[in-house]
């Protein structure tokens, strides 16, 4: 290229960039509704995290600071974190002594009511009705309605899940959010001449199609639905299930078992004969599977081997709602899978239990962000709030792949796609059956040993060695002897055992969703 050329190219990306910054500016301005930050005073706004350490300052700034920063150039960020994770590696207990885990909740009320205490908390959904109850938040309610902040777009997964932990009132707001929905296989159901699931179905119904689909033999072998979309065992299966009908395995002081009951009778008969009966998919299955394509001399390139959902074995499953990057992925390049027929499928919502209809499992209000009620900026706090969940910023945010945006004039089906992404927003968060959880697991390592005993009892009711009442009621008792001390597995009282490894979490098949995944804990 001539001297004039390679002018002409400098001249032209100097000008792209000059015409981005301004667009860039010009929408910065619209996100916020300050003056003009050469008109206002130097102000710092205190950020509070439970889970963080200066090295992750950056990624934090990244999501949400570095834009308002940008346009009010005289706002100072600062991060304060409850918990530093990496103090662990660094403050070991001496020989005989027990590990001593901080309480996150304790943690997070210093941040609150310390001598110098943060203005902005990012909480968790679960914490944030404590911090109602305690009343450590201000309600943002006056400031929207002084303000005319518009959130009557916000879908009702969101802004209906923030109120009922707030006794109708506000006092978190969140930009995006994460979702689950019953994924379903159009043509199964097609076949079978049964009618595809619909919104808000009961569990019981969703279990009565899943026999009326299942069937088949060898690799044409259809499930009728699967808790994940990763083949668990059936003791997870069921802890799944008693999960999303709120039932606990011990009282809310941890002191108790509560695990023999007609609700948990009822979730392990129907979870253990779903699985002698094949209608749920078990290892068995993907054994057979994985042995086939071994002893294949040139197996097929399947990059979507394992999912039984995409393979077209699987009639329904729950998945997240990231899930669909996975399905669009597998659309587009189906014609390079040798013999592989992409699914046809479509979503509703999530099962639910007969008492509380309108509310479901695996929602995520991850980034939601509260004004301290001691907040020394309690203005600059808001108008950074107001700006993190602003239409414009809703916007930037709908090109993630990984989160839904809370606003509804933003949130579009991925790709072009046609499926019912209501069936993400209909449903509000499950409330927290207690606040006392964190101080149990805290206080109480050896709750693990009481759950893990169950994983035992239940291989038994597998195997027809023991009756389901019969296995609920000798968890309670073996149960109840580990919570008052008497640990089966030997040791000093109090030392964890390890936990059985918790489902494959969907969100972890790409690596943008992993990145997020890291970044919640952070910010949790």
């Amino acid at each position: 290229m001539n001297s004039n050329g390679i002018k002409k190219s400098r001249l032209w990306k100097w000008t792209a960039l000059g015409m981005s910054l301004t667009l860039l500016l010009g929408l910065l301005s619209a996100c916020s509704g300050s003056n003009s930050p050469n008109e206002a005073e130097n102000s710092v706004i205190r950020i509070g995290v439970l889970y963080g350490s200066p090295d992750n300052d950056a990624y934090f700034r990244q999501q949400y600071t570095d834009m308002y920063e940008m346009q009010n150039p005289n706002v100072e960020f600062e991060l304060v974190y409850g918990i530093n994770y990496y103090d662990s590696q660094f403050d070991q207990p001496k020989p005989g002594e027990e590990s001593k885990q901080p309480d996150p909740y304790e943690k997070m009320k210093e941040l609150l009511t310390g001598q110098n205490p943060v203005d902005v908390v990012v909480v968790d959904y679960n914490m944030l009705r404590r911090l109602n109850q305690d009343n450590l938040l201000q309600p943002l309610d006056p400031m929207i309605q002084k303000d005319k902040f518009d959130i009557s777009d916000y879908v009702p997964t969101v802004i209906d899940g923030i109120k009922s932990v707030g006794d109708s009132s506000i006092y978190a707001l969140t930009p995006t959010f994460t979702s689950y929905a019953l994924y379903y296989n159009k043509k199964i159901f097609a076949d079978k001449s049964v009618e595809p699931p619909t919104d808000k179905m009961t569990w019981d119904d969703v279990f009565n199609k899943a026999r009326q689909v299942a069937g088949g033999e060898g690799e044409e072998k259809v499930f009728g639905f699967a808790f994940n979309r990763w083949v668990n065992d059936p003791f997870s299966d069921a802890q799944n299930y008693s999960n999303s009908l709120q039932l606990r395995i011990w009282d809310e002081n941890g002191e108790k078992m509560v695990v023999n009951s007609e609700p948990w009778t009822q979730v392990w008969e129907t979870v253990s004969q779903l699985h002698k009966d094949d209608i749920l998919p078990d290892q068995e299955f993907m054994n057979q599977l994985y042995e086939k394509r071994s002893g294949e001399s040139e197996p097929v390139n399947n990059p979507f081997f394992g999912d039984l959902f995409i393979s077209g074995n699987l009639a329904m499953v729950l998945g997240e709602s990231s899930y669909v990057n996975e399905l669009k992925r597998a659309s587009d390049n189906a014609s390079k899978i040798e013999g592989f027929e992409m699914v046809d499928w479509d979503i509703v919502t999530v099962p639910v239990n007969p008492q509380t209809p309108d509310a479901g499992g695996n929602i995520s209000l991850s980034q939601l962000m509260g004004i301290n009620a001691k907040a020394q900026n309690a203005e600059g706090a808001w108008d950074f709030i107001k700006f993190s969940n602003s239409k414009e910023w809703a916007k930037l945010k709908s090109r993630s792949s990984y989160e839904l945006v809370a606003r509804k004039e933003f949130l579009q089906p991925v790709g072009g796609m046609q499926y019912n992404i209501d069936a993400f927003t209909m449903l509000k968060p499950l409330p927290p059956t207690t606040n006392n959880d964190d101080r149990i697991y805290q206080e109480k390592p050896n709750v693990w040993e009481a759950q893990n005993i169950g994983y035992e009892l239940f291989q038994g009711v597998m195997d027809g060695s023991k009756d389901v009442k019969e296995a609920l009621a000798e968890w309670e008792t073996r149960g109840n002897a580990i919570l008052q001390g008497q640990s089966e597995a030997g040791g000093d009282v109090g030392i964890p055992v390890e936990p059985l490894p918790m489902p494959r979490s969907d969100a972890a098949t790409t690596d943008e969703a992993v990145v997020e995944t890291e970044a919640v804990e952070v910010v949790e």
